[in-house]
């Protein structure tokens, strides 16, 4: 928000925090878009075989519950610059809030870089 280009609007989002509360029940659209770079280059005949990243948008933190959204994309070996989106719909009551979280097994450590976004939208209760 604080910089040209970007916005906000709205009570729910804590960017402290990083959760979106929703302000009153009803059905959500969320979308997050996450550049992420891997913070150690991969050594050269190292492969990705395995490797992926899973991106969700869990309600109350509780990714494992049928209250999510997720992706799931393979490493390419061509790049340590990748970017990945999760969108979808659910049905939010007051109060309760929504995280973005990435599980990572690329085997090391990522980077979530500037230019990833998020949105939670009412579309109607």
């Amino acid at each position: 928000p604080e910089r040209e280009g970007r916005f906000h609007r709205g009570p729910g989002l804590n960017l402290t925090s990083g959760q979106y509360t929703a302000p009153i029940a009803g059905y959500y659209a969320f979308t997050a878009t996450l550049r992420i770079a891997l913070r150690e280059p991969r050594r050269k005949g190292r492969g990705c075989r395995g490797s992926r990243l899973r991106v969700l948008i869990c309600l109350q933190s509780r990714c494992q519950h049928n209250s999510n959204l997720e992706t799931v994309s393979r490493l390419e070996s061509s790049g340590d610059l990748f970017t990945i989106s999760v969108t979808g719909t659910l049905y939010v009551q007051a109060g309760q809030y929504a995280s973005v979280f990435v599980d990572n097994t690329a085997g090391s450590p990522l980077t979530v870089q500037s230019g990833s976004d998020f949105s939670a939208i009412l579309l109607g209760v």
